[in-house]
């Protein structure tokens, strides 16, 4: 293996676009809680929008050689982003800050799994959300079923807050309240 992590800009996200497809399909091979909503979701539904409505994306891949086999796509939005007719992800009132920080999109291909990669990935986002002093609040999205990525989530501080969709996706936090 010869792994590569490359920061790409946004007019290159189309780089994701075969691991974004990969991702909604391996979570709808989990999801026991109507599976049927990722019917639609896609590189295209999902992550096209999640970028052009964020104030700041940022987006890392993971090549090995010239293969992209991992990614991780977080963004700085306005905490309303996250209530449209799909769902309200969080309580707005508990967000006292503008923005919010969130951990969106995370995807290693299985051959990938357990060579650090996901540490490794989850700590540069980490480091990027936390670099915006507006931001208070870091959020990740699990779909239900993925008991693999919620625990890898939970090991890194981050608590359940709630489940929403009758537990179609369960909503995680990080608070640092005060940050400055």
């Amino acid at each position: 293996m010869n792994l590569i992590y490359e920061v790409i800009p946004d007019d290159k996200i189309e780089y994701c676009r075969d691991l974004c497809n990969e991702l909604m399909a391996f979570q709808k091979s989990k999801a026991h809680i109507t599976p049927e909503l990722f019917d639609n979701m896609n590189f295209d539904t999902r992550m096209i929008p999640s970028v052009k409505k964020a104030i700041h994306n940022y987006t890392v891949v993971v090549k090995d050689d010239e293969k992209i086999v991992a990614y991780v796509y977080s963004n700085i939005s306005p905490k309303e982003t996250y209530s449209n007719d799909f769902a309200t992800f969080f309580d707005l009132l508990s967000v006292s800050k503008q923005n919010v920080g969130c951990l969106s999109q995370f995807y290693i291909k299985e051959e990938y799994r357990q060579y650090g990669i996901g540490s490794k990935l989850f700590k540069l986002s980490m480091e990027w959300l936390k670099q915006f002093d507006d931001v208070e609040d870091y959020f990740i999205f699990v779909s239900n079923g993925n008991h693999e990525a919620l625990e890898f989530y939970q090991r890194k501080g981050f608590s359940v807050s709630h489940d929403i969709l009758d537990g179609f996706i369960t909503v995680l936090r990080l608070a640092e309240p005060n940050k400055n």
